[in-house]
This record gives structure tokens, sequence and C-alpha cells, in this order.
């Protein structure tokens, strides 16, 4: 028999090694409204069948007919399982009546007559105070404890525990699996955050996963941390046009296939028409690409590409657009690896990594996501593009503040230079990965069919 069980949530199983463990007490702890019992139900009715039931037991915390009742709303509430695969019991009167030993003598009793391969107990530190002063609870645990382990069933205790809790109250000894939802504060941004802190038995994925509520339960982002992989992968050995014909002159007919490129710039350069040229040259070679934009909206975009003749409602090319305002990163980084394999896209345009950037409230997250985003693309032979905003108009004495140049196969800078008080644009090639380059500092021009390097010129 597999020793694990589905939490209902693929992604969460990833996390927990597989699943929760079989036949073991797993604690779920998390302030109000974190989503515990949103977690313990839809562990419930992912697993409970008529010949292995769960038996979901309430205690002074929510009343029963709440937590039915909001249950209801839930996509995979099942109310036909109810009474059949699934039983709700209310502990609160019995604890109210005849305090920790009577909870334990009910649930012996029910126990017996459900014959419940998963027991939920929602909450478990509600019946903290009817201990009162006489230490009743460790010995009440202890029994409880007992009981479980002499009876075939995985047990789900819900609390709303903080983190130094962890230390000092005894059900976390006696837990073999321990589960934190918890909310995590940056400026003005607040997003949940998953960590296992505890699993006995098994392996699980260390640090904190961002996770989402809904009516579809728990969505789990597992933190995207790819470890480095040696393992050998074939690099094709042919070039991916610029777009701009002048350019893949300067880069040696164009970028290696599966490279990651960095277009540095201030703003209004024309950062994103380069990023457009790039990804309309496949397009209109029958390839797939993806755009993925945090700065103009579809019909912003749309405008801008039509002015060259262009469309982002093309058949091959796919628009991935969101707002960076209350932006899940985690959620954004798989939405596009996921767009990437389903599309099979060749080239992607990212505008772009400031934005991306700003809705990452840690920089080792950031760099992480971007590391693993782009090794993925490589293995995957898949060509990315990604734009970059500088502050500085002119003077550019630094391409970013974490780094991302180091990362990128190729960095192209684009720059303003002030000559006899009229405005000119200038493009460089800094770097190119396995092969050589033009490194002549290029003027160019903005026109109809997009960027051109003027002919035969360069600055000093």
């Amino acid at each position: 028999m597999n020793d694990r069980m589905t939490t209902g949530s693929d992604a969460l199983d990833v996390v927990l090694g597989g699943g929760l463990p079989r036949d073991a007490i797993v604690l779920v702890m998390g302030a109000p409204g974190s989503g515990k019992t949103i977690f313990a139900q839809q562990w419930v009715f992912s697993n409970a069948t008529p010949e292995r039931p769960a038996l979901y037991l309430a205690t002074v915390s929510e009343p029963l007919e709440k937590v039915l009742r909001y249950g209801q709303t839930l996509s995979f509430f099942d109310p036909t399982a109810v009474g059949r695969s699934v039983w709700y019991e209310d502990l609160g009167g019995t604890l109210r009546d005849h305090g920790l030993p009577g909870v334990l003598e009910r649930m012996r009793e029910l126990i017996r007559v459900r014959q419940p391969a998963m027991i939920v107990i929602d909450s478990f530190k509600a019946m903290h105070p009817y201990a009162g002063r006489s230490g009743a609870f460790r010995p009440f645990l202890h029994d409880l404890a007992g009981m479980l382990s002499a009876f075939p069933a995985t047990s789900l205790w819900v609390g709303e525990y903080q983190e130094d809790e962890i230390q000092r109250s005894p059900e976390f000894a006696v837990a073999d699996a321990i589960i934190a939802l918890k909310s995590v504060h940056s400026a003005e941004r607040t997003s949940r955050a998953l960590q296992v802190h505890k699993l006995r038995g098994g392996g699980f994925l260390a640090g904190t996963h961002s996770y989402r509520l809904s009516d579809d339960g728990i969505t789990v982002y597992p933190r995207l941390a790819d470890p480095a992989d040696v393992r050998e992968y074939e690099l094709r050995g042919e070039r991916v046009p610029s777009g701009i014909q002048a350019l893949d002159g300067m880069l040696e007919d164009g970028y290696w296939s599966g490279a990651s490129t960095l277009v540095s710039g201030p703003t209004g350069v024309g950062k994103t028409l380069m990023g457009l040229q790039f990804v309309f040259s496949a397009v209109n070679q029958g390839e797939h690409a993806i755009i993925a934009t945090m700065q103009e909206d579809p019909s912003q975009l749309e405008r801008t590409a039509s002015q060259f003749g262009w469309s982002v409602k093309s058949d091959n090319l796919t628009l991935m657009y969101r707002s960076p305002v209350d932006l899940n990163v985690d959620q954004w980084v798989y939405e596009l690896l996921n767009m990437i394999e389903t599309t099979g896209a060749s080239r992607v345009l990212l505008d772009s990594l400031t934005d991306l950037q700003a809705a990452t409230s840690d920089e080792m997250r950031f760099r992480e996501y971007l590391y693993s985003l782009l090794h993925r693309s490589s293995r995957q032979g898949t060509s990315l593009m990604m734009t970059y905003e500088l502050p500085q108009l002119f003077g550019v004495s630094k391409l970013s503040d974490v780094a991302v140049s180091h990362m990128a196969d190729n960095v192209v800078l684009l720059q303003y230079r002030d000559v006899t008080r009229v405005m000119s644009r200038t493009l460089t090639v800094l770097k190119t990965r396995a092969t050589g380059h033009e490194s002549r500092v290029r003027e160019f021009r903005i026109t109809a069919d997009g960027i051109m390097l003027v002919p035969g010129q360069a600055t000093e």
C-alpha cells in the first residue's frame, strides 16, 4: 500500500514529497483565515470513500453548521458524500459538559462505529482551555495519541497556533508532520506562504511556498529554485535572428537558439520595440511565440504593434498580460512555464524584469526565479528576451540592481546620446556567450520598419 495520501493538490503533494504520510498525526497551524479548514476539507473529500471514510470533528472554534455552510461553497465539496463517506460530528457540547475525558470517550465511540481512515479535529488548540490549571492536557494528549496509534487512521489536527508555540505546546512533539500556513507582509503587499516544519520518515521541499485560496481550494506554487543539473542536453547549433538585420551582423548572424538576452535601457529608448521585433520575426516564420507583459495591456500593445504592421492577435502569438499590482510572482512563473510547454513557443518576450523584481519581496527569491526560468528555457530550446528599465538617461553605470546580466547569455544596452541638443539613441552589444560580437556603440533610429541602425556610424 502507498504510504502517502494526496492532499488534493498535486503541487502540495510535491512539496510534501508525495503527500501526507498514512497513519500519522499531521498538525496544520495558522492564523484565522489562513485556509486551515479549507486544507482539511480538501484532503477529506479527495480521499474519503465509503470503505475508508473520514470523520470530521468540530470542537468550539467554529460551529459545525458554519463549517458545513462554507464548505458547500467549495467546488470539491460533495453533498452526496456527507453521511456516506464523510461524517461530521460536533464535539462542542461534549467538551463543555464533560471536558477532555468526555471528548476522549466520545471519540473512542465514534471511531468504533465509523471505522474511519481519516480523522480531522478542528480546532485542536481550542481544547486547551478545558484542561484548566491541573495540567490535564498532557495526559489527554498522551491517551489520544495512544488511541490513534492503535487504530489505522491518519489524523489532521487544525489549530490557530503561532510560530513560537512549536517549541512550547506538547502536541507539536507528538505530531509526525507540521505544516504552517501564514501571511507574509512586504510594504503594501500581503501574500500567503506555506512551510513544512517537520515530516517524519520522508523528505520535503524546504523553504516557503506561495499559495492561494479559491473556491477550488488551496493552490500551491512550490518554491521555484532549481538545483544545479549537470545532466547533458542537446544545444541546437543554429542562430536565431534578432529581427533587426544590422544587429544580426553585429552578433555573427543572431543569437544562439535557446539563449537568454537582456535588453537594458532607460524609459522610451526602444526596449519593448526590440522585443517585439524579436518575437514577430519568429511569428512571421510560422513559429509560436509568447509576450509576457506587465507594461502594456492588450489594447495598448496592439496599438503599438500596429504602428509597425504587426498584430498581437496573430494566431501564432500568445499574449500573457498580468498587472504588476498584487502580482503573485510564483503563480506568474508557473503560468509562463506551463504556457511555454503547452504552446511549444520558440521565443518569449518578458517585458519587464523591473516589474517582476518589484513584485518580489526578497532579492534572493527573485534570482532563484530568474535562474530557474532561464535554465528551463535553455533546456527546452526556447529563446528568451527580457527588458530591464534603467533609471539613468545618460551615462549608464550599471545594468541592474541584482546582477541579472551575469545570468543572461547576451546583454544589449540601449542609451540616449545628447549631441548639439538633439537626442539620439545608441545600441551596444556588451556580451554574447560562446560567440563573438561587434562591440562598437552604434546609433539607431526608430522607423516605420522598427529599429534601424544608422549605416556605417559609430559613436565615440
